[in-house]
């Protein structure tokens, strides 16, 4: 039997050292104890941040600084609990921590309404008399360019009040799919057991054993169908929560306000679905091209993932993938590489999957170094999480070293950018590498299931987003029938007729934490689009291309996520990026037909 492991069996140099936060959980319960005082001291701000430039200089600063605080601290508990999300211990901090940050969060509600009422004029005057607030002056502008949805301070203290509620859904469903929910184990084959969880089932969908792949696709399943309305309810309160919070601010919808908080236009969403629906034709040729390598009468769900040439698949170590991912980005130059190499070499990565432990993978970009959580499995897929999320890791880093706390931060909408960077240069060294000519063709499906995964089924999940959003809106309650007929509804699009659409998908809306994320998946698309167009400049034009593109790493949100990208040299405000991308999926999908007609 394939057994997942205790936390307690990884070896310490394979975990990531959440100590360099701090030392110990003591040492974190004493810096939170000081937010308190924080509190008390940003609070005396009331009713005087109108009085001169110093005064509101001194508020900024103070606030900046309880900020980049509360960040340390959350990074910490939230690592700790996503290490064995059956921890109650970390499950209280966490809880503590948010309770504070809400309590902060309320008491300091006066200060939005107070800048907002302060006149241009005398905002003009401020930045002469205090030189110093232009520290604050991106952070200013950005803040009132939304004063149309800013409310009384009342109002603002109400709304700041119930922010540790409208978090109930995503952490009710967090605890749910990742530690309540069991499934039943899976047999191969050969009769051998299989452990089924939201960290395994990609990889076992990943296996040549169709066998493994149908009984684990249908565990997984079963198990979310076991509790669909539970599953429907909250991602109906979700939308809910989202619709309140997007019409007390005098926004027309959740969507709305949700892109309108990164200063994004609506249009960048709506224009990538529309050029995804002109070029479905794409995809439906690559699910023919699937079911015809596959030999099939039947391609289902459950083999979408495998391998098309079994052979060429194996288990890639750990200390392989590094290095390959290391070699692979020589084009970004050493002093890139020598911030990989540091993260590599100094435990910014929690690499295997243990009991309890938090599916999936991110990066998060404390300000000590970021910490990036994997469910490492040895596969290619895991090779390219891994440069993925080394990507976004190199962005914090850049980010936090070159601008200050409260310019660091960069908006979603960018985000998958440097993640997906990194996976198009690995991608472009392992095909220039290769002779072989089915390593050749299975490379070239790994790209194309980059296209199909990043690009058509994040563009699939971001219309179901925006198409249960308009339902909420209109007053409808989101039912698990609701739920799987929409899903269903938009595989059947996407995908086309040449695979079978079963009771099974049609309720994979039920396991995708992504839509507890407020509209965030279209930016996986967009930021794949940009990174296919960045990639390949880089490889075209070298060191000046490198030199644009680190200069937007180090960005943060120093300007505006559609400024900083066209600082690199894309331009997201059209569909050309998009495109060229999906031009590129023909291109790479004529090659493919070319190789197996050989």
């Amino acid at each position: 039997m394939s057994k997942i492991r205790n936390r307690s069996e990884i070896p310490v140099e394979d975990t990531w050292a959440t100590e360099d936060m701090y030392p110990s959980d003591a040492a974190w319960e004493q810096e939170l104890a000081t937010l308190d005082g924080d509190k008390q001291v940003l609070s005396s701000f009331a009713g005087r941040l109108s009085e001169s430039g110093k005064t509101l200089y001194d508020y900024l600063y103070r606030m900046e600084m309880t900020d980049a605080k509360a960040s340390l601290l959350a990074n910490y508990c939230m690592r700790k609990a996503d290490e064995d999300t059956r921890d109650a211990t970390y499950q209280a901090m966490s809880g503590r921590f948010m309770s504070a940050v809400v309590a902060l969060g309320a008491a300091l509600s006066f200060d939005t309404p107070e800048i907002m009422a302060i006149s241009e004029e005398t905002l003009t005057q401020f930045y002469a008399d205090c030189p110093e607030l232009e520290r604050y002056r991106r952070y200013l502008t950005n803040l009132r360019r939304k004063k149309a949805h800013i409310l009384t301070p009342a109002e603002e203290k109400l709304l700041a009040s119930a922010g540790e509620l409208a978090q109930t859904p995503d952490t009710v469903y967090g605890m749910f799919a990742d530690a309540d929910l069991k499934f039943g184990d899976a047999l191969d084959a050969g009769g051998k057991v299989h452990s089924v969880s939201q960290g395994t089932f990609v990889p076992l969908q990943n296996s040549a054993d169709r066998v493994l792949r149908k009984n684990a696709y249908e565990s997984l399943y079963q198990g979310f169908g076991n509790f669909k309305n539970t599953a429907a309810a909250l991602l109906n309160a979700q939308n809910k929560q989202l619709k309140f919070f997007a019409e007390a601010r005098h926004y027309r919808n959740a969507f709305e306000a949700s892109l309108d908080s990164t200063n994004v236009p609506t249009s960048v969403y709506l224009n990538l679905i529309e050029a995804v629906h002109k070029n479905l034709d794409k995809m439906h040729r690559y699910v023919r091209l699937r079911k015809k390598m596959l030999g099939l009468d039947e391609l289902h769900f459950y083999d979408i993932y495998t391998p098309l040439v079994a052979d060429v698949d194996r288990k890639i170590p750990f200390s392989e993938a590094k290095q390959t991912v290391y070699d692979s980005l020589a084009p970004m130059g050493e002093a890139y590489r020598s911030i990989l190499k540091e993260g590599f070499e100094n435990r910014w990565i929690d690499v295997y999957q243990n009991t309890g432990k938090r599916s999936g993978a991110y990066s998060a970009g404390a300000a000590v170094h970021p910490y990036v959580l994997l469910n490492y499995s040895g596969t290619l897929d895991g090779q390219f999480t891994l440069a993925h999320e080394m990507g976004h890791a190199i962005h914090s880093y850049l980010s936090n070293k070159h601008q200050n706390p409260i310019d660091a931060h960069y908006v979603i909408f960018v985000a998958e950018v440097a993640s997906t960077c990194n996976e198009a240069l690995l991608m472009e060294y392992l095909l220039n590498k290769t002779t072989d000519k089915k390593e050749r063709i299975y490379l070239i499906n790994h790209f194309l299931e980059q296209f199909k995964g990043t690009l058509y089924r994040q563009t699939m999940f971001a219309e179901f987003e925006l198409n249960i959003g308009k339902m909420v809106a209109e007053g409808q309650t989101l039912t698990a029938d609701i739920l799987c007929a929409e899903y269903r509804r938009l595989n059947e699009l996407y995908f086309g007729p040449d695979i079978v659409v079963d009771d099974q998908i049609a309720l994979e809306w039920a396991r995708i934490p992504h839509f507890y994320y407020d509209y965030y998946v279209f930016q996986y698309a967009t930021g794949y689009c940009a990174a296919i167009a960045l990639s390949r400049k880089i490889l075209k034009e070298g060191a000046p291309a490198v030199e644009d593109y680190v200069s937007f790493l180090s960005g943060g949100c120093s300007k505006t996520p559609i400024d900083l990208l066209k600082g690199a040299g894309v331009d997201m405000t059209g569909t050309e990026p998009v495109e060229a991308a999906l031009q590129l999926f023909g291109e790479l999908m004529d090659e493919m037909e070319k190789l197996i007609g050989e």
